[in-house]
């Protein structure tokens, strides 16, 4: 499938400005009411930066010192930013970098430095030019590094990680990821200032479709939502819902957007995270054939997206529209949204696949097959490249982790050269206090071995005793005159139908215990006991309870010998956790066909399909024993028994099922191993004559 486009969701993760200066030691000092001021607008930033801007502007007259000043208009950087008015944002940018080149480089002004290249990352990030960021966010990077950065260098690699994620590069976005959250181990930061980067890791692993780890990552950060900040509460939504999106869950996938958008909604400042989330609704009504609610959302954030000059997000709008035009047959239509297109400097490989598979469609639509066939081996290309990346990812990971658990190798050989120093200086202190934890160790080994010889003598004599038990409770009441005995009593009740279904329950508790002592039985054998079985469960199926047997006419039910319980145990599953409570129609098919070599043997519900848990409980050994048993036989058979378990669609009825398939060779033997080699010994000389009479 094609992926989707994701635009810019981590550019906010961002730190944006210092919130206080510190000296050589690396430790905060005040330098007055107004930084107190400052700290305080930060934390109001993300709730309401409208309101955070206004107080901005009233505090900057009064802020003195010159480095604290342009930390403010930094701030006002921000927060046009995070109102979407990237052009009032830049020119802030430009006043604060042009101080820093002017003034003298200290500890301060390159601290400030830094916040300006990372705001600056995130202002190009969203304009989707990302190698440009990227170069930006390692600037930054490096300022913190030399000058001690603590939490805002952790969420520089942040940004650096989703630059790279952003370029196609999920081997070293990984690498970023993986190392800030080592960075965050030094820094002993708790878990939950971590959840960006076990999102970033999910996004990660959804590019290279490894749902299993993606979602691990996902659940991992989603254990912090109710303490995520604003922007940070849709980054998750919005990429909880394109990993559904990868995998055709689009009803999944719409839950998602819907409670990002109506989450959005609330904060009239972020215009640029609600028209983002309607662009991704749009697609996802698109594929659900919903064309008038794709076309309302779609039509409503075009003209955002050109007022900010978004060609990136115009070109992904556009794609959609052309695919949309399609849907709808008006193929003009379509030709002149491809004509007017909107082409970006940079288009991210997700949008190239999204691109090429509508334009496939475009010229299938259009009878030119070349140019249908020229866009579906692209994307081929792309397919593969990603299967190549997820390998390469993979690796990184492995020299990663290899990396780490080096490190303290090392450490552990320079202490053991150590300890071995000490050792030859007092040897013979060491080699006494060996001979005496031997001499411990043998004396507490036979203890122990005296022990469990003792434990094991009293647990033989009391199973021996146990045993005795059960025997002298056999002898005592045969389960034939139990059987007697009921039967006797139940022929004086009056009401027939009762007698009937007891009778039937004593049919089979009798066959169950005969069947106990054997390894097969006859199909007919089996098939009666499903129909006994059925019987007695009836009423609780009836009324809307159906159950077709069907065999092949090739099949003689008297010969044909199977496995016990083959049938008998996916039949009770299918009526315990899938019949029972179904509602409406219930029905179950029994299947046995002739396919010459082999007997395929079928049971098949309309039950839901299987489930991990449901409302039925039970022990589960039913199947276990059945497939242990399975595996016994096969082990001494050439050709095994082959049992599979699948959900199915119901033909003739939209509805799901369970279906319990067994392929039985003709000539499966269900003997013991010396009597089987007595077998092939059998065949060996029957297939050596038949051989000597064909050269004859």
């Amino acid at each position: 499938m094609a992926c989707k486009l994701h635009l810019i969701l981590y550019s906010c993760i961002v730190v944006l400005c210092t919130c206080c200066f510190h000296d050589k030691d690396g430790k905060a000092h005040s330098v007055g009411a107004e930084v107190r001021m400052i700290e305080q607008l930060d934390s109001l930033l993300e709730a309401d930066p409208t309101r955070a801007l206004s107080r901005m502007d009233s505090l900057l007259p009064h802020l003195t010192d010159s480095v604290l000043y342009y930390r403010g208009i930094v701030f006002k950087a921000k927060a046009y930013m995070l109102m979407s008015q990237p052009d009032h944002a830049d020119r802030m940018l430009k006043m604060a970098g042009r101080f820093c080149q002017a003034s003298k480089q200290d500890k301060d002004v390159l601290a400030l430095q830094a916040s300006v290249y990372n705001m600056e990352g995130n202002q190009l990030a969203r304009q989707t030019k990302f190698d440009s960021a990227r170069v930006k966010f390692l600037k930054a990077y490096h300022l913190y590094t030399e000058n001690g950065g603590g939490i805002r260098r952790f969420n520089i690699m942040l940004n650096l990680a989703d630059a790279y994620l952003r370029e196609g590069y999920y081997d070293k976005a990984s690498l970023w990821y993986h190392n800030s959250l080592a960075f965050a181990d030094s820094l002993r930061l708790p878990e939950a200032q971590c959840f960006s980067a076990y999102y970033g890791l999910g996004q990660v692993y959804m590019e290279l479709r490894d749902f299993t780890q993606c979602d691990a990552y996902y659940d991992r950060a989603g254990k912090f939502f109710e303490s995520m900040k604003p922007f940070e509460k849709h980054i998750y939504l919005n990429n909880r819902g394109n990993s559904y999106y990868f995998r055709q869950d689009y009803k999944t996938a719409l839950k998602y957007f819907r409670r990002s958008l109506a989450y959005v909604s609330l904060h009239p400042e972020m215009e640029y995270e609600r028209n983002l989330t309607m662009v991704n609704m749009g697609e996802v009504f698109l594929l659900m054939n919903q064309t008038d609610s794709a076309s309302y959302y779609l039509s409503r954030c075009y003209k955002f997206f050109q007022k900010v000059d978004n060609n990136s997000a115009l070109y992904y709008i556009d794609t959609q529209l052309i695919e949309l035009a399609l849907k709808e047959g008006n193929l003009p239509l379509a030709r002149k949204r491809l004509d007017e297109a909107v082409v970006p400097r940079f288009v991210e490989p997700n949008m190239v696949h999204i691109r090429n598979r509508y334009l496939q469609h475009y010229f299938e639509e259009s009878k030119d097959f070349r140019q249908a066939y020229y866009y579906q081996r692209e994307n081929s290309r792309i397919d593969d490249s990603i299967r190549s990346e997820r390998i390469k990812m993979r690796a990184q990971e492995a020299a990663l982790r290899f990396q780490r658990d080096s490190t303290p190798m090392h450490k552990e050989i320079l202490i053991q050269q150590a300890e071995n120093k000490v050792l030859l200086l007092h040897e013979w202190l060491y080699v006494g206090g060996l001979i005496i934890l031997l001499l411990i160790v043998a004396a507490g080994t036979w203890l122990i071995y005296r022990k469990r010889k003792r434990s094991m003598e009293e647990l033989k004599m009391r199973m021996a005793i146990t045993s005795l038990r059960l025997k002298n409770i056999r002898n005592r009441i045969s389960p034939h005159f139990v059987f007697n005995v009921l039967s006797r009593e139940i022929s004086s009740l009056k009401d027939k139908e009762s007698n009937m279904h007891l009778h039937e329950l004593i049919k089979l508790i009798r066959r169950n215990l005969e069947l106990t002592e054997s390894m097969t039985v006859t199909l007919a054998d089996e098939l009666d006991f499903v129909r006994t079985y059925i019987g007695l469960e009836e009423r609780v199926l009836q009324p809307d309870f159906e159950m077709h047997i069907n065999i092949s006419p090739s099949v003689d039910p008297e010969k044909v010998e199977i496995p016990v319980m083959l049938l008998q145990i996916p039949v009770e599953n299918a009526v315990k956790h899938a019949l029972v409570d179904k509602e409406g129609k219930r029905i179950l098919w029994i299947e046995v066909k002739d396919c010459r070599e082999y007997i395929e043997a079928v049971v098949r519900d309309n039950g839901g399909g299987f489930r991990v848990s449901t409302g039925s409980y039970g022990t589960g050994t039913g199947m276990k024993v059945l497939a242990q048993t399975i595996q016994l036989l096969n082990s001494y058979n050439r050709n095994p028994i082959i049992m599979t378990i699948n959900n199915v669609k119901i033909e003739g009825r939209e509805e799901t099922g369970c279906e319990v398939k067994f392929v039985i060779p003709v000539d499966y033997s269900y003997l013991l191993r010396r009597i089987k080699r007595t077998n092939l010994w059998r065949r060996f000389t029957e297939r050596l004559s038949l051989m000597t009479k064909k050269v004859q």
